[in-house]
């Protein structure tokens, strides 16, 4: 049987569905829930969709994508206000993997990339390898509406906003883009009016944006006032830890304004920093994961710098590569000896798996 990948995405493990015909084709697959929503769009170089042809996509051939093999991109917003040191983003497995061989290497490679990388890919249950999204992605925009009720629906503010959020993807690469950022500080974050506050960078600017198409929310069926009362008493519980809490709050809006990517993630390689920020309903977030060290033809494999190469499918037992956003677990829900599993909640994710013919 002639061995095959598909991707799939959604808000969950149990809830993602088949994607495979989008990828390379630059559109988007909706994501909606009660965290999380937004669109997630694929891009994997020479990948074989499940009629066996390879589709190219454009997006390998832009000037500062050469050398990227695979990009997941996701515009959105999340829900109920979270710390952005609690949102994270990486891989979960299912059961137990296979290391191959210079695991390590791989390790302080991936280390050296992301320094706010943890994992335990040796677990005997579920590996996984998290980082915090705000210092992990290599590509991360953001967007401060000025909307007064930062609880409405997507679809509200995509109408609001319509002059200046084109579709999304955009036919250009997402570039690092903050200006906003300092808005989601905690102390403007819990401040009525700081919701409601009006960007003037986001007027001026925002033309650049890789804008967001509206998608329906799943909470237009509560009330304005409901909405308003579950934001609050969710920032009320986005709480820093009493040994960060006093440099939280000491931060200016001219030290979060970043001149590029290697600002941002050094920055925010610092749990307390991370700690500051605060993102909810009104903050737009768009990423873009993009690497070139893994190939999927004419096979899988891992290449690093130095020459140092895997071939994945001597080690790879067939169960989902699943990259997912998902909410950090307290300290004190993951056991008494900081083991199981770090996170709770599932913002979003995205699968690549195998099948042969005869699954279809």
């Amino acid at each position: 049987m002639v061995l095959k990948l598909r991707v799939l995405a959604g808000t969950s493990p149990e809830s993602m569905t088949p994607i495979t015909s989008l990828v390379n084709t630059n559109k988007a697959q909706k994501l909606s829930s009660e965290l999380f929503e937004g669109e997630i769009v694929a891009h994997i170089k020479n990948f074989p969709g499940e009629d066996g042809l390879v589709r190219e996509s454009e997006y390998f051939s832009r000037e500062d994508r050469q050398g990227i093999t695979w990009s997941i991109q996701v515009r959105g917003r999340f829900l109920v206000p979270c710390s952005a040191d609690d949102i994270l983003f990486g891989n979960t497995f299912d059961r137990p993997l296979k290391l191959p061989w210079g695991t390590g290497a791989v390790l302080k490679f991936m280390n050296y990339i992301d320094p706010t990388m943890e994992h335990d890919l040796q677990s005997t249950s579920k590996p996984w390898a998290l980082s915090p999204l705000v210092s992990t992605m290599p590509y991360l925009m953001h967007q401060r509406l000025d909307d007064h009720d930062p609880s409405s629906s997507m679809s509200d503010r995509s109408l609001k906003h319509q002059d200046r959020t084109p579709s999304f993807p955009s036919t250009q690469s997402i570039k690092d883009w903050t200006p906003d950022i300092y808005q989601t500080l905690r102390e403007r974050a819990q401040s009525p009016s700081s919701i409601s506050s009006s960007s003037t960078s986001s007027s001026s600017s925002a033309s650049s944006l890789v804008s967001f198409r509206s998608t329906k929310s799943n909470l237009s069926s509560l009330s304005a006032s409901k909405k308003s009362d579950t934001l609050k008493g969710a920032l009320k519980k986005v709480k820093p830890s009493s040994r960060n809490r006093k440099r939280s709050m000491q931060h200016s809006p001219e030290e979060m304004r970043f001149d590029n990517a290697a600002a941002r993630r050094a920055f925010f390689s610092d749990a307390a920093n991370r700690q500051s920020v605060v993102f909810g309903p009104q903050d737009i977030i768009t990423t873009d994961f993009c690497y070139g060290f893994i190939e999927f033809s004419p096979s899988l494999a891992l290449r690093l710098p130095g020459g140092l190469s895997f071939d994945l499918m001597r080690y790879w037992d067939g169960q989902p590569v699943r990259f997912v956003c998902c909410k950090r677990k307290g300290r004190e829900d993951t056991g008494k000896d900081g083991d199981g599993e770090p996170w709770e909640k599932i913002f979003w994710c995205i699968a690549i798996e195998s099948y042969e013919d005869e699954d279809v």
